[in-house]
């Protein structure tokens, strides 16, 4: 079942896309293979397999992994694929070239979903998927600047067109700032010492410097435990970049309600900051913003959207973990779209 176009014209523009993005990805092809292992595919595949037919929104696409996923899965649903990487597009785009007719890739925010999904005039999704984890190729790649054990540039921008770099960050956020970014969101408890440290060395020019200096800045005894000294830096710079936790509770909250009864959306974050945002959305989700003491019948009017999947977050299992070390810190969350009659209950 294809996806329904309202009119020629976005028919047309649609088929431009199918024709492999080679207009979107105008560009110089990237000299690297983009290697990328997909995370908790498995449980994403069983969590959303008895959904309706339609359309699942993939709102971090990547390389495209969970993408065929779930293409191979159910030949009733057409997956809509975003991701704010020109290169990550591009080999999805590779990946998917046998589901040209059931896969729509774009270059956007996840933010953008909505607006993306008018323009296909699709109403409604049966499922989404967002994968908040960094790629393995963006650290794996030195001058993307996300890495701290390669040297390359201080980006980490994962839209490679927006202006706001790892070096403004480091090098022109007033120490306050950047002790707020780093402690908030790295959970770092060093957070102090390393903004001091980071002040007294500017100008920063690259990524082994930096995280030379933030490993000098933590007392020896903590180094010796948690990973590597500058990962939880790192990450918050990385999120401060890209606005990363900033766009997410609100597209979270819109994409519940794009999905249609019985529909279900899984989330995978990989730090306690993102994990904090998806937990309360599909709180509020579940209980419909019910203000009313929790022991006490609800008497505020709320109406529940959703319930949870799984009570609890899932981590990945130890057989993923051995074979992707990257996966350890994986958070699995997911919920369903009720059906709610006209008097609000469920039916």
């Amino acid at each position: 079942m294809a996806i329904q176009i309202s009119n020629r014209g976005a028919a047309n523009n649609l088929r431009a896309q199918f024709e492999f993005l080679a207009l979107v990805m105008n560009g110089p092809q990237t000299s690297f293979q983009y290697q990328h292992k997909s995370v908790m595919t498995e449980e994403i595949c069983s969590t959303l397999i008895d959904v309706p037919p339609g359309v699942i929104l993939d709102a971090t696409v990547g390389g495209g992994g969970h993408t065929l996923a779930l293409l191979e899965l159910r030949d009733d649903w057409n997956i809509v694929g975003v991701d704010r990487d020109r290169v990550a597009i591009e080999a999805a785009s590779e990946k998917i070239a046998n589901y040209k007719d059931r896969c729509i890739l774009r270059q956007s925010e996840f933010v953008d979903f909505p607006k993306i999904l008018q323009e296909l005039d699709v109403k409604e999704l049966s499922g989404f998927v967002f994968d908040l984890g960094v790629s393995s190729v963006h650290f794996d790649v030195a001058e993307r600047g996300f890495s701290y054990t390669k040297e390359g540039p201080l980006d980490m921008r994962m839209d490679q067109q927006q202006s706001l770099t790892a070096h403004e960050v480091i090098n022109e956020y007033s120490e306050p700032d950047l002790n707020r970014i780093i402690k908030m969101y790295g959970d770092e408890r060093f957070s102090r010492r390393i903004t001091t440290a980071i002040a007294n060395q500017r100008p920063i020019t690259n990524t082994l410097e930096l995280a030379e200096i933030i490993k000098s800045a933590i007392p020896a005894p903590a180094r010796r435990t948690g990973g590597h000294p500058a990962k939880r830096t790192f990450q918050a710079v990385r999120i401060e970049v890209n606005s990363e936790l900033k766009q997410l509770s609100g597209t979270l909250t819109e994409a519940v309600k794009w999905l249609v009864p019985k529909g279900r959306g899984v989330v995978l974050s990989y730090h306690s900051g993102e994990d904090r945002i998806v937990k309360k959305i599909f709180r509020e989700a579940e209980d419909g913003g019910c203000v009313c003491p929790s022991r006490l019948p609800c008497v505020c009017g709320a109406i529940s959207l959703a319930k949870a999947v799984n009570k609890k977050v899932i981590n990945p299992s130890k057989e993923e973990v051995t074979s992707n070390h990257r996966s350890s810190s994986a958070l699995f969350r997911s919920i369903e779209r009720l059906c709610i009659d006209e008097s609000g209950t469920e039916s």
